[in-house]
């Protein structure tokens, strides 16, 4: 079998890797050693900028239809309320979704994949990499299927989305460095009877312990999330549930009825990386590349954006519109966010579980009280939102940003969210490809452009709010890479800094 791509795994991430490439029209194959895909609910949280990524092929209403917005966090502790935070409108103005949507994995994949199978592609279920070679010109993987048979498929390139113990990195000889947590943590999915209504995230907080209770389509439906205290001495596979309940219960403070318990699991939390995102014509996402604790619903997220970032660069290679230094990159700009990211989900976890006193302190009995306050200010609000909703990842020291003037957007910034005669900027932008946007101030008139199969072309009128945002004051241009993370941003609209820019790569 010959094919461009192979993708090794039909999770989130290689599932949305999939639709990305059918949007760019690249053939692939997709396999996994699972039947299907997962009926669990596993990860739950749907980022903002996973959101704004399905728009561009249709899926974002059907998944947020079939989803849970989070109305409100609220804190408790000592069995009560302590304070509250309003989050349904969290990010008004920064996105078209400013709320984080609550939504079963098994659903969100079944999404993913029935839009693949209407596009003509399926996965390969129960089949599962066994071996693979790669040469300067291609990849060859060798497929072993349910009954014992096995296959040669021939690709240009191949994509390792095979998780946290992923064969393609391994076979790489990629490295996976980083700490393990110690403390166990435990998640369940159950129906809860308790004297908390069903519109709040509920975040228990305790001495060393921290306990979420997440709200989920269907009446008294949660996720729960939470840890064993430091020092607890079984191992994950000796754990029954009936000892995550009773710790529960010990660390809530609540009288509550936990049954009709769907899924639980206890496993130890991982914060790792790979020192690279590629090596030749492979290349690792999603948990192959990196993993990290729970807080801030920031992994499965990630792993859809390494998909995004990486498809458009394939298919301009592919395509022939761009060489294979293009791909070089990948590696550049999503191994810097995985730092990142390391570092940001760490310092959440050590504030919300740790037990040195002063935090412990400040968790316990000041964070409730003054959370909701710290809120009610947009530069709270404009910090705390892009940093969660991953709106504000951004690829500035990127060898593929370049900046032609003093702007309050930089090039490697992801497109602002605005309206522009009533309709979000968003809809131009759906189409597979590069779109020079100017914002015409009346008076610089740009040149004309003709629109082709690799960039579009945009001509608004540099409306006030839009010189806000950016801090222009005459026509400017931005040229928009097909992810919609700004490339270029320049006074310059002749076009003269458009063709050097293209011409780089």
């Amino acid at each position: 079998m010959k094919t461009d791509i192979v993708i090794v795994g039909a999770g989130p991430t290689g599932l949305a890797l999939a639709c990305q490439l059918i949007r760019h029209n690249v053939d692939f194959v997709i396999l996994d050693k699972k039947e299907t895909t997962t009926p669990f609910s596993k990860a739950i949280g749907v980022q903002a900028r996973t959101l704004e990524i399905y728009e561009q092929i249709g899926l974002s209403g059907k998944l947020v239809e079939q989803g849970w917005i989070t109305e409100k966090a609220s804190f408790v502790e000592g069995g009560d309320v302590r304070g509250a935070v309003e989050l349904s409108k969290i990010g008004e103005g920064m996105s078209p979704y400013p709320f984080l949507l609550i939504v079963e994995q098994g659903k969100h994949e079944k999404l993913l994949y029935d839009f693949i199978k209407s596009n003509g592609k399926d996965v390969q279920w129960q089949t599962e990499l066994a071996g693979l070679s790669q040469t300067e010109a291609g990849v060859k993987a060798n497929v072993k299927k349910a009954d014992g048979e096995t296959e040669i498929i021939e690709a240009k390139f191949l994509v390792g989305c095979d998780g946290a113990k992923s064969l393609v990195r391994t076979a790489l000889g990629l490295t996976f460095e980083g700490s393990t947590f110690e403390r166990l943590f435990y998640v369940a999915d159950a129906q809860v009877d308790w004297r908390f209504a069903h519109d709040s995230l509920y975040v228990c907080l305790a001495q060393n312990t921290i306990t979420a209770f997440f709200p989920m389509v269907g009446a008294n439906h949660f996720r729960i999330v939470g840890t064993f205290p430091e020092g607890h001495a079984a191992d994950e596979g000796e754990i029954l549930y009936e000892e995550i309940e009773a710790q529960i219960k010990k660390d809530t403070e609540l009288e509550l009825d936990i049954h009709d318990v769907n899924w639980f699991s206890v496993y130890k939390v991982h914060s790792r990386r790979v020192n690279k995102f590629s090596n030749g014509r492979c290349f690792v996402a999603g948990d192959a590349a990196h993993i990290h604790t729970p807080a801030g619903a920031q992994g499965m997220n990630t792993g859809i954006q390494d998909g995004y970032n990486l498809a458009w660069k394939l298919a301009a290679v592919l395509r022939g519109k761009a060489s294979l230094s293009l791909l070089e990159t990948y590696d550049e700009e999503r191994s810097a966010n995985a730092k990142r990211l390391l570092q940001t989900t760490d310092r959440a976890f050590d504030l919300g579980a740790s037990d040195e006193w002063f935090v412990a302190f400040f968790r316990t009995k000041i964070f409730p009280f003054i959370a909701n306050f710290a809120l009610q200010f947009d530069a709270v609000k404009k910090f705390i939102f892009p940093l969660v909703s991953q709106i504000g990842i951004n690829y500035r020291k990127s060898s593929l940003s370049q900046n032609n003037g003093l702007f309050k957007v930089k090039a490697g910034d992801r497109m602002p969210y605005f309206e522009i005669d009533g309709a979000s900027v968003y809809e131009k932008l759906k189409a597979p490809k590069f779109h020079l946007l100017t914002f015409f101030d009346g008076a610089n008139k740009p040149p004309e452009f003709s629109a082709d199969d690799f960039t579009d072309f945009h001509e608004m009128p540099l409306y006030p709010n839009i010189a806000e945002i950016f801090g222009a004051s005459k026509t400017f241009s931005v040229l928009l890479r097909p992810d919609n993370y700004i490339g270029l941003i320049s006074e310059d609209v002749s076009g003269e800094d458009l063709r050097a820019y293209l011409s780089r790569f």
